[in-house]
């Protein structure tokens, strides 16, 4: 490797590409019309599958795009070609839809394929840079991913070509979302593992304390009862119910701490009168995402939990969403 490095010269040939790529990208909006819409109409009346297929790199941007799609509700995967002529083509039904996708429109491994789709009756969307291509004519509707240069210097490895058919592919995607109705829950379900599934898929009552976990005292308990019960549970809290076992209040460290600054006999005192009434509490249906920016907010550590009957089912740690990985 050269010891004489240019750093000037990185600097302006890594701007350069990124420039050229850019402009490339912009010059995929005016291309967005009638085509982009038929293809959009194929994808969306399917009753099969979106199927992908690309050789070398277009193969690469392929796996990429396939996989988006059936990220975002528009079932999808990838075949290879050169594979799909020795058996996988046995993945693709009559009810699908094909992508293909080929810079130059004339991937011999793409190109085979064309007669026996068109035997099969099944469209085909052709992504290529040559609208008089084998792959652009044989298709059903066309998307033009044309560029004037690559970004190689030497105007050979696929960059700005490769950049182009991938933002034509989360085009294709974003669009699909939108027409679908595709909301961030149903991203979740595609996503159940990761950090974005925790947070747009547990609940609170997934993850909270219940039963005979929660603290509970009656609005006539001694406060001497309420510390035994807060102790056992171990929260630094407890409930406060009526006889119908709703929610009146709630009773904390804090409000310990407020009574004896305020001189209450703590051995004759009652819960209904040194509870906080109308404490704050979260649904059991609530997000355990949600639930934190709750206690983030008010500065807490744990929420009562309530159903919709205003009972006290359970009790939430900050800990506990911690814990599911929800952060």
């Amino acid at each position: 490797m050269s010891q004489n490095i240019n750093k000037d010269q990185l600097i302006n040939s890594g701007t350069r590409t990124l420039k050229i790529e850019a402009d490339a990208v912009a010059a995929l909006m005016p291309r967005i019309g009638q085509d982009f819409v038929t293809a959009c109409e194929l994808i969306l009346n399917c009753k099969g599958r979106t199927i992908v297929s690309g050789m070398g790199k277009s193969g690469h941007i392929g796996n990429k795009i396939a996989a988006t799609l059936a990220s975002t509700g528009t079932p999808s995967f990838f075949v290879h070609p050169g594979e799909a002529s020795h058996g996988d083509l046995g993945m693709i039904t009559r009810d699908d839809v094909v992508i293909g996708i080929s810079n130059s429109g004339s991937s011999a491994e793409i190109v085979t394929l064309l007669p026996l789709l068109k035997r099969m009756g099944i469209p085909l969307i052709s992504m290529a840079g040559k609208s008089d291509s084998p792959l652009a004519e044989a298709a059903s509707v066309h998307l033009d991913i044309s560029i004037e240069t690559e970004a190689c210097p030497l105007n050979l490895a696929p960059t700005t070509s490769t950049t182009v058919t991938l933002a034509m592919g989360d085009a294709l995607a974003v669009a699909l979302l939108e027409a679908r109705g595709f909301t961030a829950e149903d991203f979740a379900f595609s996503h159940p593992g990761g950090a974005l599934g925790r947070k747009l898929l547990l609940k609170v009552e997934n993850i909270m304390h219940k039963d005979a976990d929660v603290p509970r005292v009656s609005s006539n308990s001694l406060v001497s009862q309420a510390l035994v019960e807060m102790t056992e549970k171990g929260f630094g809290m407890t409930t406060i119910t009526d006889e119908n076992n709703k929610l009146m209040g709630v009773f904390t460290d804090g409000d310990l701490r407020r009574s004896v600054d305020q001189g209450a006999d703590l051995s004759s005192a009652l819960m209904i009168d040194v509870m906080s009434p109308n404490p704050k509490t979260v649904h059991v249906n609530m997000l355990a995402a949600e639930a934190l920016g709750v206690m983030e907010q008010l500065k807490i550590t744990a929420l009562i939990v309530e159903d919709d009957n205003n009972h006290p089912v359970g009790v939430i740690h900050m800990h506990d969403i911690l814990r599911a990985g929800v952060v």
